[in-house]
């Protein structure tokens, strides 16, 4: 009888780590889907129940639940359903409603004291219909209120929006206008407009892991990983850029745990994956036509990547995928090229350390493929130890 399960909805490469990692561990990891399956409730009881299989007896057993849901939205009700039931989650919902939300996320940094970029929120849609027939076209109003507190280069980004998506960049006022014509009020961006100022970050961002287990202090991995390149101003690797790995000076780390605490509040065992900007400003001290040289001789070997992550025998054998997509990561890393550009991230990031500026929180970051291979960090570890540490043993 197993204690925990790891909810999800489609089996991609972190959940097959999750419990590949498991079993390595010695760790009984049940199933539970969330997706096309029905929760039927009444005040005499529940059902979990897909169309080939009652789940209700496994989930009546089960104490904790990692819960990996596709979207933000699916997992804050993941993890109100699970709750609900006496489910302790990894995240909880009051995590998830939290970092669902980059308003929510930046207020808890703004009272915690943390170096987060200037924000204007106008909870006023762009376009609004009117009773009679016929829409209200606020776009000045809007780009006016953002003017007053934003100059220069501005920000528009979806609130609740994932992987650079619709983040737009504004450098004129007619651009700004442009771009708020352009939004539709939808489930990323739910009520009004989130501006912010532009952080001259340079070419690359961070993403940090912090997570608590109970009884325990937050905790922040020594290591970073880091996405860049010149494309674009969003350093995503989604839209095409690429990775290498950074050891995080001592005081990032410290405001990193900062954020989970300020994040999670009084929650007991969490895992969130802080985004993180530095300030370059004026401190690059290279040749960017050189580093932009490096990202393309790295081109050739990150194809090689791109290759094995394609093998469509991924989730029939799951240990040969990873491995082969391994090799190629390490073959990436060995690179003169890659060795270059980590030591000017490296160089750079000291320089700046008392001026990162953290901008969000991820509740189910991707971790299997670029997280563990590149940057040395198995999340899947720390996650199952946060759920054990919430078992009443």
């Amino acid at each position: 009888m197993a204690d925990l399960a790891i909810l999800y909805d489609k089996s991609e490469s972190d959940e097959l780590g999750i419990r590949l990692t498991a079993e390595q561990l010695g760790i009984d990891l049940e199933y539970l889907p969330f997706y096309k399956i029905a929760f039927g409730f009444n005040r005499s009881g529940y059902e979990y129940r897909s169309a080939g299989k009652n789940y209700t007896t496994i989930l009546n057993d089960i104490k904790v639940i990692l819960n990996r849901g596709q979207s933000k939205n699916r997992r804050v009700f993941a993890a109100s359903v699970m709750e609900s039931l006496g489910k302790k989650v990894v995240n909880p919902v009051t995590v998830e409603v939290t970092c669902q939300s980059k308003i929510r996320s930046l207020i808890k940094f703004m009272e915690h004291g943390i170096n987060i970029p200037k924000t204007v929120y106008v909870p006023c849609n762009v376009s609004e219909e009117l009773g009679s027939g016929g829409y209200i076209d606020n776009s000045i109003s809007i780009s006016q209120l953002i003017e007053t507190q934003l100059s220069s280069e501005v920000v528009v980004k979806p609130d609740a929006g994932t992987h650079g998506r619709s983040v737009s960049l504004a450098h004129t006022h007619e651009g700004l206008l442009s771009i708020l014509k352009s939004l539709k009020t939808d489930t990323t961006n739910p009520a009004g407009v989130v501006a912010q100022e532009l952080i001259p970050k340079w070419f690359y961002d961070l993403r940090i892991i912090v997570s608590k287990e109970k009884n325990r202090q937050a905790y922040c991995e020594p290591v970073a990983l880091v996405r860049g390149g010149f494309k674009e101003f969003r350093t995503n690797t989604f839209l095409g850029n690429m990775v290498v790995h950074v050891n995080l000076p001592e005081v990032v780390r410290k405001q990193a745990e900062k954020c989970g605490e300020a994040l999670a509040g009084d929650s007991d065992a969490w895992l969130i994956a802080m985004d993180a900007m530095p300030n370059i400003s004026n401190k690059k001290g290279y040749d960017e036509e050189v580093i932009k040289q490096k990202f393309v001789d790295l081109e050739k070997p990150f194809k090689e990547v791109t290759k094995a992550k394609l093998d469509p025998n991924k989730k029939t054998d799951f240990v040969k995928y990873s491995r082969n997509v391994e090799k190629a990561y390490l073959e990436y890393k060995r690179t003169d090229a890659y060795n270059y550009i980590q030591g000017v991230v490296t160089e750079t990031l000291h320089k700046t350390a008392n001026d990162v500026v953290f901008h969000e929180g991820n509740s189910c970051p991707e971790f299997w493929e670029q997280t563990r291979i590149i940057a040395g960090i198995n999340v899947a570890e720390p996650l199952l130890a946060c759920a054990i540490s919430l078992l009443d043993r």
